[in-house]
């Protein structure tokens, strides 16, 4: 029972891990056969295959992925031969000093990109003033401070793979090679470079992925050579299309190529290393199955014929699929439902004017509303003010008022001694 839980526990948490890795791949490779103008998996429109159009015909994309692979080959070169370097003389060092010079190697790792990106900028820019070279020199070259400073980086990690197959070098094969006559150049070119063989081609391919999918160092180095990931975060604040989702398909599909290739060659390997061994042709290994020899008892060299009929299938379907109709549809569709949500939001409104009207009074009597006075004065200017009352009608009689400060003495009653 223990062994059960733990078996389908096992296949929930590989399951959960590999579609929180591999789920924003795929719903990007959905993203790019799907027609709206923005990259969305759901809700599905039409099959499209015109993203891909627009893809091939976007030259800021292809003049960045041109740039990419540029700064890829020379990071490559730089990297690789840096990175053996620092592998050899690591292993040639005096023992007490390899701790350090291995922490000085591996710096460049910890420290952030902008800074290598900045220190880069600057560091050439002053060598190209101190040399008096001009502005337009191969040294302040966007295509050559970006190579620098990938590589400053790249080659620490490129020295770390090629370590790793370098202790288990056996130094009596060089030792050999001398003692028979050989130079230091033969020795590392005859032995030691077919040795290493396998760990350099696995740093290039290393440091061609760093270098093209690097952003932080290369925003500032790039001048007038923008790669693929600095063209991608500058469209990104304009608006991004599904144009983007098919490079990344492709992308993908291309890994994929790369990988079963790779898994295939190292299964036939095996086969044949075995066939060797057991002094047997690779048909009686493999059980006697008559195929070519590359794909002779290999799982990864089927699945890649497999892989490749249904990519030149859909390549294929491509050319002679058009998503025309559909997508006038689907327009025709959602026009209906926008005609449909209008006339709803019409009758909605025609409701609440009726429940409205039904609110107001019914036996005709209507108050006339009190004029309201929003002027600030208070009220002074109100009709009623001058007559001292109401609007229409006529003011009390009053006394007339002594206010003269002759206490009455010019009051005409009092010239004719009272009343007679």
């Amino acid at each position: 029972m223990n062994n059960s839980v733990i078996r389908i526990s096992i296949w929930v948490y590989l399951a959960i891990f590999f579609a929180y890795l591999l789920g924003p791949l795929v719903i990007m490779s959905i993203t790019a056969f799907n027609s709206p103008s923005f990259p969305r998996a759901t809700p599905w429109e039409c099959l499209t295959f015109e993203w891909f159009s627009a893809l091939f015909q976007d030259e800021r994309i292809l003049n960045g992925i041109k740039n990419s692979i540029l700064v890829g080959i020379g990071t490559i070169i730089l990297s690789v031969s840096m990175g053996l370097a620092g592998a050899l003389m690591l292993t040639q060092i005096w023992p007490k000093l390899r701790a350090t010079y291995y922490t000085i190697i591996i710096a460049p790792i910890l420290i952030p990109g902008v800074v290598l990106g900045i220190s880069t900028l600057v560091f050439w820019d002053r060598i190209n003033r101190m040399l008096g070279l001009g502005a337009d020199s191969f040294l302040s070259n966007g295509l050559f401070l970006t190579i620098i400073g990938q590589s400053t980086f790249i080659a620490s990690y490129c020295m770390l793979v090629l370590v790793a197959r370098l202790q288990r070098y056996d130094l009596a094969l060089t030792e050999a090679a001398l003692d028979l006559g050989a130079t230091h150049a033969q020795a590392f070119r005859k032995i030691l470079l077919p040795f290493m063989r396998p760990a350099i081609a696995s740093a290039a391919v290393l440091a061609f992925l760093a270098s093209f999918e690097n952003y932080n160092t290369t925003t500032f180095t790039f001048g007038e050579y923008p790669t693929l990931t600095i063209e991608l975060a500058q469209k990104v604040r304009y608006g991004i299309t599904p144009a983007i989702s098919a490079l990344a398909f492709m992308i993908v599909v291309l890994t994929v190529f790369a990988a079963l290739f790779n898994e295939a060659n190292i299964k036939r390997k095996e086969v044949v290393a075995k066939a060797r061994r057991e002094g047997a042709t690779v048909g009686e290994v493999t059980g006697g199955v008559k195929l070519p020899g590359f794909f002779t008892g290999n799982a990864a060299a089927v699945a890649l014929v497999v892989f490749a009929i249904a990519t030149i299938a859909v390549i294929g379907t491509a050319t002679v699929y058009s998503p025309q109709q559909c997508i006038a549809n689907v327009q025709e569709q959602k026009r209906l439902e926008i005609q449909q949500r209008i006339q709803e939001l019409r009758e909605q409104r025609k409701r609440d004017a009726e429940a409205k009207a039904a609110e107001e009074p019914k036996d005709g009597a209507t108050t006339a509303p009190k004029p309201s006075n929003n002027s600030g004065f208070g009220g002074v200017f109100a009709p009623g003010t001058l007559q001292g009352g109401e609007e229409g009608t006529a003011p009390p009689e009053e006394e007339p008022s002594d206010n003269s400060g002759f206490g009455g003495v010019f009051d005409p009653g009092n010239i004719g001694g009272g009343s007679n």
